[in-house]
């Protein structure tokens, strides 16, 4: 049965992670490691029919589609509504920093993840509505076809619970490594199958 392949990748280290901090949509950059790990990812990708690279149109994202499509003579292809959860005021605070300035709002997201948003922000219900359509469109215009996604630890989460059928409350039980790669099989029947998880 054909099928649409997504190769989905997670950027690699950004500076500041030890912290625990909310990057968001704030323009972090990678490390030295984290431009490492996608140059060993392309490698290990290198013999892949891929056909097209999309990426999150942060910078973060953008620098290691680059690296990716650059192996097969392509430019990534930026998309906005990849970009990671909004963290609204929350962005670029460490937790520690989040439960001490917003304690109530942080306890009310922990009894609700799914439809509590971050003050300014987003909730993983909105995350979830602008990232879904993108993932039908690309499956669509690629059926029949490999192609790799660059994007965030929450973005993926939400496309891989959703191949698999399971609630966004399920977030945290998939792991998002950094410079990680997933694949999913998309098929013309509307079933999903994850080949690949936090590879």
């Amino acid at each position: 049965m054909e099928k649409t392949r997504i190769h989905l990748v997670r950027h690699g280290e950004v500076e500041g992670h030890e912290q625990k901090r909310y990057n968001g949509q704030a323009d972090v950059a990678l490390t030295a490691k984290g431009g490492a790990q996608i140059g060993m990812l392309q490698l290990r990708m290198e013999r892949l029919p891929v056909s097209a690279v999309y990426c999150s149109d942060l910078g973060r994202c953008v620098e290691g589609a680059k690296l990716l499509a650059a192996g097969y003579g392509l430019e990534p292809i930026p998309e906005k509504d990849l970009r990671e959860l909004d963290a609204g005021k929350w962005e670029r605070l460490t937790w520690d920093e989040i439960k001490k300035q917003y304690p109530e709002q942080w306890q009310a997201r922990l009894d609700d993840i799914v439809n509590v948003p971050m003050p300014e922000g987003e909730s993983l219900t909105n995350l979830a509505a602008r990232v879904r359509p993108v993932i039908e469109r690309l499956v669509e215009k690629h059926r029949g076809e490999d192609i790799i996604i660059v994007a965030h630890g929450g973005v993926n989460r939400v496309i891989l619970l959703d191949a698999i059928g399971a609630p966004l409350n399920c977030l945290f039980s998939i792991e998002q490594d950094f410079g990680c790669l997933n694949s999913i099989d998309y098929y013309a029947d509307g079933n999903s199958v994850v080949r690949l998880l936090n590879g």
